[in-house]
């Protein structure tokens, strides 16, 4: 993910702000079988590759927060768990 996000840091020059590498990305990062299944209507899939892009677009957009040492950290160590 950080590599994709350093991949957004070149948009000006290649066009792939986080939004685009999202749409390219998300069906691999996010595979659904359900999508590959054939009961799977044209219009259900493209709603459920939308929500991955979205999805893939926040992680990108917040990769330092999300894949922080710090936040690795606090979850490791269960810090911050309500009981």
């Amino acid at each position: 993910m950080r590599h994709l996000a350093r991949l957004a840091d070149y948009c000006s020059i290649t066009n792939m702000h986080t939004k685009n590498l999202a749409i390219v990305w998300a069906p691999n990062l996010l595979r659904s079988k359900q999508i590959e299944s054939a009961c799977f209507s044209g219009t259900a899939a493209f709603m459920e590759v939308r929500i991955q892009s979205v999805v893939v677009e926040f992680i990108l957009n917040h990769v330092d927060v999300l894949f922080s040492s710090k936040l690795s950290s606090v979850i490791r160590d269960g810090a911050g768990v309500c009981m």
